[in-house]
């Protein structure tokens, strides 16, 4: 086989692949430029916090109505905002900061969701909901996660003025705009959209990685937002192209295999990016004057 049948022959040959192909599109179009976001704005292990604060909700939906596309896409996103007001509320009325009440509301939602689901279902419904099922994505699955992917464009491009002016002073936003709230809790929801949007094919635990390792790896490169971007929406959709060439192939679950890549890439952006760890360990130029 040659190395474009090696390439292209698994998404030509296989429906499957090719679904799970536009899903992963979607959500690097659509989830990762959230993901930077949320790193620009130094709020990272929040989109972690907030991807297990879905699984109660989804869990919910799938005890009521079993694997129902709408019932666990309404129960994760309720949960996921009712988590993020909660814990804003705990954050601004009491002297916890607002990363320890996710934290505190993270691993509550993680342990009952996981009850949840252990109540009706079996071992591989669990795996089911914490890691996803790429390779099963179904019309209406890739539906509601183009659609979220066209939705959070359409607001990113509405807020992006605003929304930079928060990631570089937050204070100043709130001192000369009401947007400022307007912006911080739209962005929120995005944040538990695209996370409900990456529950559907990759799982709660693994909804996260296609947000930040892109963006992360990105900022290495870059420090231009455009650039940044764009290079973060490029390599989470090439890490999910390589992920599920290797699950193809390795016969290897298609959600880990995909993170698994983009933590690759993120490896990589940390040796060889310009202020990389091999750039700091090489000796560098002096010019001496004669």
């Amino acid at each position: 086989m040659t190395l474009v049948g090696w390439l292209f022959d698994p998404f030509l040959d296989f429906d499957f692949m090719r679904r799970a192909l536009a899903g992963c599109l979607a959500l690097a179009l659509g989830a990762t430029p959230v993901g930077a976001f949320l790193l620009l704005r130094r709020m990272s292990l929040m989109g972690d916090a907030m991807s297990h604060a879905i699984l109660p909700g989804a869990a919910l939906g799938y005890l009521a109505f079993g694997l129902s596309l709408g019932a666990m896409t309404v129960g994760g996103l309720v949960a996921g905002v009712v988590v993020a007001l909660a814990a804003g509320v705990v954050a601004r009325s009491s002297v916890l900061k607002e990363d320890a009440s996710l934290a505190a509301f993270y691993l509550l939602s993680l342990a009952a969701g996981v009850l949840i689901v252990s109540l009706r279902g079996s071992n591989l419904d669990l795996l089911h909901v914490l890691f996803g099922s790429v390779l099963a994505l179904d019309d209406p699955s890739l539906l509601l996660i183009a659609g979220i992917a066209t939705v959070t464009l359409f607001a990113l491009a509405v807020m992006l003025r605003p929304l930079v002016l928060e990631c570089v002073d937050p204070g100043f936003l709130r001192a000369v705009s009401p947007l400022s709230p307007v912006t911080h809790y739209g962005f929120l929801i995005l944040v538990v959209l695209n996370l409900v949007a990456g529950f559907h094919a990759l799982g709660t635990l693994m909804a996260v990685g296609i947000m930040i390792l892109p963006a992360a790896a990105a900022r290495l490169w870059t420090r231009s937002l455009g650039r940044l971007l764009a290079s973060a929406v490029a390599q989470a959709f090439g890490g999910a192209v390589a992920g599920l060439l290797m699950s193809f192939y390795l016969d290897l679950p298609a959600g880990p295999a995909i993170v698994l890549m983009l933590g690759i890439l993120y490896f990589a952006a940390l040796l060889f990016a310009p202020n990389g760890l091999v750039s700091r360990l090489l000796p560098r130029r002096t010019h001496l004057e004669h």
